[in-house]
């Protein structure tokens, strides 16, 4: 056994395990369990070793070379910002049930947000009244919400200089696909996408600003490079 005693938490005695030098570790939830289980189990718990030498231990590593880390409680953004300069291809899977008003201000965010450009579901939402959107907004990695809803997840892609930022729900059932497997078109589309994300935020508010777009990118498409939600 070996004491925790935080400065948060009530101090108790915990059972001393293999991920106890990984001090990013955090005691794993029947939530974090059941998300895991969606991947190959060759994909989960892979170890990685940093310069200095200690261990960190992915939730699951993807074929592709996603990390996808599934984060239950509370995290500091110092912490959170030292993941994802040691994992350079990070996914959160953040649950968005720890509060109960979490789902009910991301929900409502979205709904009342701007329209970005002729895609309905891309919406700019302003954080001010969501507590989940004010604590991931600082984020440069792809951020999907988990509100326990069955068939979607709500995915942060990218934010502004000006408290807002850019979110759209995303199917449950694609997300773990298209992490599943290197052969889906999915997969592809969502590597790219992420790629590009900087580009077409960049592209749409210089033409929004100046003009209408020609070209949404962010229009959903039959075929090309380009996401479709």
């Amino acid at each position: 056994m070996v004491a925790k005693c935080g400065e948060t938490r009530v101090w108790h005695w915990a059972h001393k395990g293999r991920r106890l030098c990984d001090s990013w570790w955090e005691n794993e939830t029947e939530w974090h369990r059941a998300w895991k289980d969606q991947f190959p189990a060759e994909c989960q718990e892979i170890i990685h070793h940093a310069e200095d030498g200690e261990r960190h231990i992915a939730d699951v590593k993807t074929e592709r070379g996603w990390v996808i880390e599934f984060q239950y409680s509370y995290i500091k953004p110092e912490e959170r910002r030292s993941r994802e300069a040691f994992y350079k291809k990070l996914v959160w899977v953040v649950n968005g049930t720890r509060r109960k008003r979490d789902r009910v201000q991301l929900i409502r965010a979205w709904k009342e947000g701007v329209p970005v450009g002729r895609n309905p579901l891309v919406r700019k939402a302003f954080s001010d009244d969501c507590g989940l959107l004010r604590e991931w907004a600082g984020s440069n990695a792809p951020i999907f919400f988990d509100l326990g809803e069955i068939e979607r997840l709500w995915w942060l892609f990218a934010k502004t200089n000006n408290g807002s930022a850019y979110v759209a729900p995303y199917p449950r059932a694609e997300f773990i696909e298209c992490h599943r497997s290197t052969a889906t078109e999915k997969a592809r589309q969502f590597d790219e996408f992420v790629n590009d994300i900087p580009k077409l935020i960049a592209e749409y508010e210089s033409h929004r600003r100046a003009q209408p777009l020609r070209q949404d990118p962010f229009q959903p498409r039959t075929s090309g490079r380009r996401f479709r939600f």
